[in-house]
């Protein structure tokens, strides 16, 4: 199977990373579903990455939409805000718990990183919980914090520059 990720462009694509995070947020970490949405989805950029039958592995590394849509399965998802010049801040990113360790969130973060770099954003920094701050590690991204609570859960600050 692969996975093909894009910007969340329709309500429905947005609807469908949301569905995403509510499974591994609220229903696996047990986060309140208020902490989960806050009320900063708006101004989000929000991606989505789509499971599909289709045997074309070009799909997964090229980022495009799987040919046939009516197979697709959301399996992972992200947004992307602009919190100051030049500066955005990813959130939400997410897996579905089978199809963890495959790739999936590195291809979320590919087309996260080059979406913020096309408009003109220089450096990403984000609130990374613990067990995954190694995953964040090996793409670029450097702790910059101790640890700290965030809706439960250790976190740290992590940032990576663009340039």
């Amino acid at each position: 199977m692969t996975v093909g990720v894009r910007v969340a462009e329709t309500e429905s694509e947005r609807e469908d990373a949301l569905s995403v995070r509510f499974e591994v947020f609220v229903e696996e970490q047990g986060v309140p579903e208020d902490l989960e949405v806050d009320g900063e989805d708006d101004e989000a950029i929000h991606f989505v990455g789509y499971e599909s039958a289709e045997s074309n592995a070009e799909a997964t590394e090229s980022n495009e939409e799987p040919a046939d849509v009516s197979s697709r399965r959301p399996v992972a998802a992200g947004r992307l805000r602009e919190v100051g010049d030049d500066a955005g801040k990813v959130e939400r990113i997410a897996v579905v718990e089978d199809r963890r360790g495959e790739g999936v969130g590195r291809a979320i973060m590919d087309e996260l990183e080059a979406t913020a770099a096309e408009r003109g954003l220089s450096t990403l920094v984000m609130h990374a919980q613990r067990p995954v701050e190694e995953f964040y590690r090996k793409l670029g991204y450097e702790t910059t914090s101790d640890v700290f609570e965030e809706a439960g859960i250790p976190h740290v600050e992590m940032e990576k520059s663009l340039d």
